[in-house]
Order: structure tokens, then sequence, then C-alpha cells
């Protein structure tokens, strides 16, 4: 599988949900924003190249959804969906370069009192980037080696001056680019900025006159439900052990979906990684001056398994999902954590210690990624199948991009 097949996910995903924005009631809106940003990009390592004013624009297109009957669009404060194409200038052309940029997002009223003027909004998708790492021409910036990688937006607005389909808002927030640990040096980029931007309604969002929108009244449901995926994704070992293999998944929950719209668990995941079976029946040098029992075993020191905890907000055939865990077993992370940490001082690699933030690392795993649902969610299917692109992460650096296929059973309401 190549890796480029995970951020064709995205887009699939992008498309679908454009798609399902459209499919809106009289009373909604469709609605464009362009988008003018000015920030600054973070140096991503020692020596990053030097970068001026980061500049951007973006062009975002979506829905109000409005007065609509979904029921998670009722359960979200009737959220603002679609999907946001943007052009980022880093600030440094030759070195850093630009981003091309596509991703789904959701964004959300915040603070009843004045949930007319303050809006959070998320994003997750893919972005294609010009200029990466390379150890002869460009050095110095460790926070991108691959063209095409993962992006994530989140953002808080204000509106300042509202008219009847037309509303400028200023904006407040953080923009990230990263490979998901397919190819080191991988510090990945990362960027604040304000932003400006002019939001254009297809029509007036007041209400008629005399008019009265009647909207159903919701009573709260909670559904059992179990869950199966397996998954297969790709990672490599380290700068020198550079080349991307296989990590194969799966992973049994089990919990609740409350209101058509929240859904919570927990479950068991098992992970068997390539580039720790090959380092160890290959007698990698680590395994044999400090680990040499793995060789007794190598599919048993290249796995990790564990348990963790799941939260997903269902939006229609979207789901936004974000999981933490715990690992009970990762015992060549070990060898991971010296190989990819250490550096190399006057010729001599020196290893890395396994010190407290080690310890940190190889017990908290996360993952957060988007899923795609054969059967829209707000039916409450009773079995559903979905396929779905994930970050997986030590803590919070990435460990290996995943795509995976799924089925959700639900037990009647």
């Amino acid at each position: 599988m190549k890796y480029k097949y995970y951020y064709l996910l995205i887009l699939f995903v992008s498309i679908s949900l454009n798609g399902q924005i459209s499919d809106r009631s009289e009373e909604n809106s469709f609605f464009i924003i362009p988008e003018v940003l000015l920030g600054k990009t973070m140096e991503a390592n020692t020596f990053f190249p030097k970068t001026d004013v980061q500049k951007g624009f973006f062009l975002s297109l979506g829905n109000t959804n409005f007065y609509d009957d979904k029921e998670w669009k009722a359960r979200l404060g009737y959220p603002r969906t679609g999907v946001s194409i943007g052009f980022t200038d880093f600030g440094n052309k030759e070195k850093v370069g630009y981003a091309y940029t596509i991703m789904p997002f959701v964004e959300f009223g915040l603070f009843k009192k004045n949930r007319h003027r303050f809006n959070f909004h998320i994003a997750f998708g893919a972005s294609y980037l010009n200029r990466q790492f390379d150890s002869e021409t460009n050095p110095f910036n460790k926070g991108i080696t691959t063209k095409v990688n993962w992006s994530y937006r989140s953002f808080l607005y204000y509106d300042i001056f509202k008219r009847n389909r037309l509303n400028w808002r200023l904006g407040l927030g953080y923009l990230h680019h990263s490979n998901g640990h397919t190819r080191l040096p991988n510090q990945g980029l990362n960027s604040f900025l304000l932003s400006v931007s002019s939001m254009i309604n297809s029509k007036s969002l007041k209400p008629k006159a005399n008019s009265v929108i009647e909207k159903p009244e919701r009573k709260r449901t909670s559904q059992m439900y179990f869950s199966l995926r397996a998954g297969i994704g790709q990672n490599v070992l380290s700068e020198v052990f550079n080349d991307k293999k296989e990590v194969y998944s799966g992973a049994i929950a089990i919990g609740k979906v409350i209101n058509k719209t929240f859904k919570y668990g927990g479950g068991f995941y098992y992970r068997f990684y390539e580039h720790y079976h090959d380092y160890i029946v290959n007698d990698g040098e680590v395994v044999v001056e400090q680990f040499p029992h793995f060789r007794d075993n190598p599919a048993r020191y290249a796995s990790n398994y564990g348990l963790f905890g799941t939260a997903e907000l269902f939006l229609g055939h979207i789901g936004m999902e974000f999981e933490i865990g715990l690992n009970i077993s990762k015992p060549f992370y070990k060898v991971d954590w010296q190989i990819s940490q250490g550096e190399t001082y006057n010729g001599v690699y020196e290893p890395a210690e396994l010190d407290w933030y080690y310890e940190i690392k190889r017990t908290i795993s996360s993952r957060m990624g988007l899923k795609l649902y054969l059967i829209n969610t707000n039916k409450a299917p009773k079995n559903n199948l979905f396929i779905a692109a994930h970050i997986n992460a030590n803590l919070g650096q990435a460990d290996f991009s995943e795509l995976s296929l799924g089925y959700v059973y639900r037990l009647d309401m």
C-alpha cells in the first residue's frame, strides 16, 4: 500500500462532507468565506531556517444547518459544516515553501449568551508542501520530509460586524502540518495566526416577519454499541531506518451512543510492527547488545497491546474520533526510543537515555482521525460499516498513519 492512499481517503471524506452539507432544508443558508491570515511559523528544530511573516488565504464553503431536522445538528446547536481550501506561505519560499490544503470542518457557536458572536472552528485534512528536508540542499528544515501531509486547524472567531447576508469576523488560531511518522525527520510545522474573514451567506438568516420556526422536541436517547476494526498503517523507525514498513492493528470496543450524536466507549487494541520484527531478526545492534532475549520470540517483542478510551462526534456519515490509550505491553519501544532519539557527536552515535519522558511516552498512546460511515449515523442503524484514516501517536508524537475498516453493532434503544 502506498502512503498516498491515506490522503486520497481524506480527499474522499472532504468530497463526501461537502455533498452532505448540500442536503439542507429551506431555512438553511449556503455560505462562502474568503479569509486572509497573518502569523508566524514556529521553529521546528535548532537552526531552523529564518522565516518572515506567514501569510495565507483560505476559502471555505459550507452550510449553516439552521433549523435542520437532523438530530446531530440540533444537539450541537446547529453548527456550520463544510470544506476549506487553503494556501499558506510560511515566510521562506526557498527553504520552507508553500502549503496547499483541503480540510473538512465543523464550527460551533460558543457561550449561549453571545453564541452569535463567538465561534470555535476545527478542521482535519491533508496538505501538499512544495519544500521538504534534504540532507544536502535543505538540512535545517526538519519540520517536513514528505510532499503530502496531515493537516489540523483550530480557530476562535469573533463576529465584529453583521448584516443580513454579510458577516465580518476576526480569528485567532493554530495550524499544524505533519506526515504522521512515515518519513523522518518529522518535527512538524506549527503556526499561530490572526485572520480577517467575511462570511457571505446565500440569503438572509433573519426570520421572516410573523414566521414561526417549529423545532421538534428532542428526547434523550442512549444505545449500547459493540465495534470491531482492523487496520494497516505505515511508519519508519529512525532516520537511519527510514524506509516505510507496515503496522498491522486490530481493536474491539464497547460503549454508548448518546442522542445519536456522541459516542463514548473503551476497549482493547493490538498492533504488530514490521520494523520492530525486522530489526530483531536481523540482529540489530541495540537488540544484540542490550536485549538479546528479544530474538527468542521476535513476534512477541514486535507487538504492542493495551486498553483505550474513545470519544466520537457523529456528523451524519462522518465521525470525528479521538482516543487515549494505556500501553500494557510495548517492549520494543525501549529500542525504538534509543534509536530514534539518539544523537551523533563527532561521528559517534550516542543512544538516547531511557528517562522519565521515555516512560511517559511508552505508557500513553493516542489516536485521532476521521471515519466515513456507509449508513448515515442519524438513522441510528443497528449495523454499520466504516472506513477511516487516523494518526496514531506515542503521547503527542506521531507513531504511524493508518487506514482501517470497521463494523459497529448497536443494540435497540
